[in-house]
């Protein structure tokens, strides 16, 4: 419902125009390539559900059944949002990449800020995919228990898969990512669906919702900040607006927006639901041992629980995907962000590998860092979901700023934005990754600050001429 009447007053809001888009009027045969309506939608599907979807919601549903609707709720008002103004200011702007627009209407100093945590997101995210999806196709596939260096098989696994992430990087969109891509985003489809039949099949053990009783974690972790910190794909994802603007040059037509932008992001807010539904269950049947609970082991739980041992390979399949494809987008709006930073064109094949060279050698450098010790992997985790979510604020941002300008209503984006100005801060304020100051504390001084940036948001925007 959220998609059908939501999605079209946002669309109302933003004004699309007949007008032609980048893939026909730059069109360079490497980033700027006119796509078709469903491989678009199905590329862009594929490109923002990384392991997030899954993983977050295995993590997310540990807060109990009010998951089920802060999800959907997130999801319409704010991630479908976030990503739809951050795809279609693009694809109005020649398929600028998100750091470009916050120069643009954010200014210099944002501008300086948010390239540079932009940049260490997308290195954070490849790094940890690379080694997220070698694990789980060590574990699944070759049965191997240990995930050291010191084991050549790991090595060799993680080798192919970052020589996939530079060859997918470097060549142009339609060859790899467009030939492939759908028919594996309707892979990811169908593993959900097996979910589902499940349900039905073997019966599923949902949770009621007591609103006396909101939050269960057995940690005891708050709601606020942490649930929207830990479930951002299919909530919120800053992520998005880097995935987004490499579909912006993809696009034909401004109307398809709406169906790529804020409908796949429905789609990914549904299997997000889907696999919190599944982990519920198989959380009440206690077999998965307290140490593993929330993490990516409970998928393979999840896939013996509801799906027949014949077709697990293809829950496993479709989980194992996820990383890899979107490990790759992630390099490619790297390079892409940094090519428009260096006034770099990338139609020679030797600009983008003078970009894609240093960037794998610092990948090499994080995954040694992550496996040098399991804390280590953690806090790598930890720092990306926090920059994640930091990243999504500028989108909201810019757009309340755009439609303040059309005198459109302005609301519907910088509302979500204020809200994660005001998540980010307690989460680094409170966490220990960050001050490790004290709840309570860090809640105050969070509204304080929030209250006081939003009144500075305001009278910029009114300084604006129309």
């Amino acid at each position: 419902m959220g998609y059908i009447f939501y999605s079209r007053y946002i669309e109302k809001q933003f004004g699309i125009s007949q007008e032609k888009t980048p893939s026909e009027t730059i069109n360079d045969g490497v980033d700027y390539v006119p796509l078709s309506l469903n491989k678009n939608m199905l590329i862009h599907l594929l490109n923002i559900a990384g392991l997030g979807p899954i993983l977050g919601a295995i993590q997310g549903i540990l807060f109990g059944p009010v998951a089920f609707i802060l999800i959907p709720l997130g999801c319409i008002f704010m991630g479908a949002v976030h990503d739809y103004f951050s795809g279609m200011l693009s694809v109005r702007n020649n398929g600028a990449q998100i750091t470009e627009l916050i120069k643009k209407y954010l200014g210099n100093f944002a501008y300086k800020f948010f390239i540079i945590a932009v940049s260490v997101m997308l290195l954070l995210l490849a790094g940890v995919f690379v080694y997220t999806a070698g694990d789980l196709i060590a574990q699944r596939f070759y049965g191997q228990s240990d995930f050291s260096l010191n084991n050549p098989v790991i090595i060799s696994i993680y080798i192919i898969i970052a020589l996939y992430y530079i060859i997918a990087t470097l060549f142009p969109i339609d060859k790899i990512i467009g030939r492939f891509y759908p028919a594996l985003a309707l892979l990811l489809i169908i593993g959900s669906g097996l979910l589902v039949i499940g349900f039905f099949v073997n019966g599923v053990n949902v949770q009621n919702i007591d609103f006396n009783h909101i939050n269960v974690h057995p940690r005891l972790l708050h709601i606020l900040p942490m649930f929207f910190m830990t479930v951002s794909c299919g909530l919120l994802s800053g992520f998005h607006s880097t995935q987004a603007t490499i579909i912006s040059r993809t696009l034909q037509k401004e109307n398809h927006g709406r169906y790529v932008f804020y409908g796949m992001m429905c789609v990914e807010s549904l299997i997000a639901m889907i696999w919190a539904m599944a982990a519920m269950h198989v959380y009440s049947l206690n077999i998965v041992p307290n140490n593993l609970v929330g993490t990516v082991n409970v998928i393979n739980s999840i896939a013996d629980v509801f799906v027949a041992p014949y077709l697990t390979f293809v829950i496993t399949l479709a989980v194992v995907i996820l990383p890899i494809t979107s490990g790759d987008t992630a390099l490619r709006g790297l390079r892409m962000i940094l090519a428009e930073t260096f006034k770099l064109p990338q139609k020679k094949i030797i600009n983008r590998l003078l970009i894609i060279i240093p960037i794998a050698v610092a990948i090499v450098l994080i995954i040694c860092w992550a496996k040098s010790n399991e804390d280590s992997f953690f806090v790598v985790w930890r720092y990306f979901n926090f920059v994640n979510q930091l990243i999504a604020i500028p989108t909201f941002l810019y757009a309340g700023i755009y439609l303040y300008q059309k005198k459109k209503n302005f609301f519907v984006a910088l509302l979500p934005g204020i809200f994660y100005i005001f998540i980010t801060t307690f989460f680094i304020l409170n966490s220990e990754i960050g001050f490790n100051i004290e709840y309570s504390l860090s809640k105050s001084i969070s509204l304080i600050f929030t209250l006081l940036i939003s009144v500075l948001i305001f009278i910029k925007i009114k300084k604006i001429k129309c």
